[in-house]
């Protein structure tokens, strides 16, 4: 299988290392293309693949075209490149683009779209996909491992992905702002901020670890470390006071609409 990557920003870097890192496919069967220099550049430094200038070039010779550009390069995208797709595996980690569009923009009935997030980057991803009845067992399986190198892959109805987006999609931010507040606070109690931050980063990597090694439901692992009367319970009772699960859920569907809204262009 030859692979043209068209961008070759921080996502496509990021999928192009884990995918010869994990030997799905060598350097020789990836060609990558981006107008900018200094992105081409860096993302050959970084993975050892040919990255060119022309977008049309790079998926002449290739099997699947995966799209790693902006949203709003969509279009212009198609006029590059849409002609030389017909027989091709369309994959798109664009946000907002709906299968319909990909289909009829690109002319191919084989296009599957995905929702990566930035985790990807330390292979640690978490992506989720949909696809065109058109796609074949072996297309899927061709996606499982090229995302797969850099996380866990999901295959989900199209009406999913939405909520994926605000999920995992915008769901590292959530995080990051989470663990932002814990620093500031453990910082106005009197700690520097190097160590409030390293003890944050692993309370919150441990705590992952723990669900993922199926210890316990979320509730489960949060009632075992929750005494009667102890300091856990105090913290608790002021997120319960706040109805921090109602803000939480306002916060996923903020996001989710806005996914939403952007899928019909607006």
């Amino acid at each position: 299988m030859k692979l043209a990557i068209i961008g070759s920003g921080k996502m496509a870097t990021a999928l192009a290392l884990g995918i010869v890192e994990e030997d799905v496919l060598s350097t020789n069967d990836i060609v990558a293309s981006d107008i900018s220099v200094d992105a081409r550049k860096a993302f050959e430094m970084k993975t050892g693949i040919r990255c060119i200038e022309s977008s049309s070039e790079a998926v002449d010779g290739a099997d699947a075209v995966l799209l790693a550009v902006k949203p709003q390069s969509a279009k212009e995208l198609v006029n590059q490149i849409s002609l030389l797709c017909a027989s091709k595996l369309v994959i798109s980690i664009m946000a907002g683009i709906p299968i319909s569009s990909l289909h009829t923009w690109f002319g191919t009935k084989r296009v599957i779209r995905t929702m990566p997030n930035t985790p990807l980057m330390v292979g640690k991803g978490a992506t989720a996909f949909t696809c065109t009845k058109d796609v074949s067992s072996a297309d899927k399986e061709f996606v499982r491992k090229i995302f797969g190198a850099s996380g866990i892959v999901l295959e989900l109805p199209e009406d999913n992905l939405d909520v994926v987006t605000a999920l995992s999609g915008s769901g590292p931010a959530f995080v990051f702002e989470y663990v932002q507040a814990m620093v500031d606070a453990a910082v106005k109690s009197g700690l520097d901020r190097d160590t409030a931050l390293k003890l944050t980063e692993q309370t919150v990597a441990g705590a992952a670890e723990m669900l993922k090694q199926k210890m316990g439901s979320p509730d489960e692992l949060r009632n075992a470390v929750t005494s009667k009367g102890g300091t856990t319970a105090a913290g608790l009772a002021v997120l319960d006071r706040a109805k921090f699960r109602d803000l939480v859920r306002e916060v996923i569907l903020a996001a989710e609409n806005r996914s939403r809204e952007l899928a019909k262009g607006k």
